[in-house]
């Protein structure tokens, strides 16, 4: 029987929880990185460099900034909501043994939202490489993140679409 709800409401199938733990821990350090490229904004200061990159320059150009705004503090809040979606959804089913409908919703909303902070992340790289001729390994280390965390939302999302149907609760032989 095919399922007459929209994706976002249908719960995910057979999602090992490990999967989403390892989506949350790098959620969570992409979230660091950017929250400490933000802080070092406002700071007015530039964080230490490695040999071969040139945070200086990427930092202090005009792409650093949308509106006056670092682009970093962008980051750490699209870090932070998919750190927060995936730990709704881990604590849901802790809490309760089972993941509440709802639950399954936010993470497939912020599987989906990763799309978006992978594209930027090109983008991004896209300017460091043939705009501003410079490298930021902060910068990068969010884009392997954002990376990570994009490939992680199309297994996680592709597995759960190839799984069978599972019957309805009403449909069951238990139920008849």
């Amino acid at each position: 029987m095919i399922n007459s709800y929209p994706s976002f409401k249908r719960p995910l199938r057979a999602l090992p929880s490990s999967l989403v733990i390892i989506f949350f821990i790098i959620a969570l350090l992409g979230f660091a990185d950017a929250a400490y490229l933000t802080a070092e904004h406002y700071l007015q200061a530039i964080p230490p460099c490695t040999a071969g990159f040139s945070c200086a320059t990427v930092l202090t150009s005009s792409y650093s900034t949308f509106l006056g705004i670092p682009v970093s503090l962008f980051g750490s809040f699209y870090y932070l909501v998919l750190a927060l979606g995936s730990f709704a959804y881990l604590e849901s089913k802790h809490v309760a043994g089972e993941v509440k409908a709802h639950h399954h919703g936010i993470l497939k909303a912020v599987l989906w939202f990763s799309a978006i902070g992978f594209l930027v992340s090109l983008y991004f790289l896209y300017v460091q490489a043939f705009v501003i001729h410079s490298f930021c390994e902060y910068c990068i280390g969010s884009a392997i993140t954002s990376t990570l965390i994009f490939i992680m939302s199309v297994v996680i999302l592709v597995r759960d679409a190839k799984a069978p149907d599972e019957p309805a609760a009403e449909e069951t032989p238990a139920s008849i």
